[in-house]
């Protein structure tokens, strides 16, 4: 990997690796933060230097590129070259309801995805409040909203702030969220459909290997099946 001194060449090191955890390389598997220079430095808030502004860049400014809790529930990027092959092995064609029927998906789970269904596109203070949870239920909540973005069933798409009555922005940005199959072009959820599963494993695995040949077995099969 190339040297990284700000958000293009984030992205053009993005483009050719195709994945990468969000933050540093702490599963031993890939991230580009090791080519980070002294120039990229994280919450400064500068568009340009700031891995945690890029988050919100590359959903609002790129159109190939998926950001969200997709690896060891944290954050990661995947370009949308590689999102079919991980769409096929977390999901492997498998529906919502069929998944909560099998035990893998949460009540919560569902209630969320139900409400994406509807709306489309939801920050998450309105997902709490067009689903009536409670404080009480953080917890199970947030879990929930992990583990839809680790089966491919919803996905970031971007950030919004709380409107008041007068039709005015007000307090900290909240997530938005969409279903997967709304923030691809469909093309790419038709390419995920055509794809076996093991062909789609094995695919990333060996891409994995040829970013990092000295990557755990057994993170690797955790990195790409969730």
């Amino acid at each position: 990997m190339k040297k990284i001194e700000n958000f293009h060449d984030f992205i053009t090191e993005l483009n050719q690796a195709g994945m990468t955890m969000g933050g540093e390389n702490n599963e031993g598997i890939f991230s580009l933060c090791s080519s980070f220079q002294d120039s990229v430095r994280w919450h400064t808030e500068d568009q340009e230097t700031d891995p945690w502004e890029w988050r919100m860049r590359v959903l609002n400014e790129c159109d190939d590129i998926a950001y969200g809790k997709f690896f060891f529930k944290k954050s990661g990027y995947i370009t949308k070259e590689w999102y079919p092959y991980f769409y096929a092995v977390r999901r492997n064609k498998t529906e919502l309801l069929e998944a909560y029927e099998a035990g893998t998906i949460s009540h919560y789970g569902k209630r969320i995805y139900g409400l994406l269904e509807e709306y489309k596109e939801l920050p998450l203070h309105l997902i709490k409040q067009y689903g009536d949870f409670t404080k009480e239920d953080r917890s199970r909540f947030d879990s929930a909203i992990t583990e839809l973005q680790m089966k491919f069933y919803i996905t970031m798409c971007g950030k919004a702030r709380k409107i008041s009555k007068k039709g005015e922005a007000y307090g900290w940005n909240s997530t938005v969220f969409c279903l997967t199959e709304d923030f691809f072009p469909e093309e790419v959820i038709e390419k995920a459909a055509e794809l076996k599963y093991q062909d789609a494993y094995n695919k990333i695995e060996a891409h994995i290997y040829k970013l990092n040949p000295e990557a755990n077995p057994k993170k690797v099969k955790k990195f790409i099946t969730g």
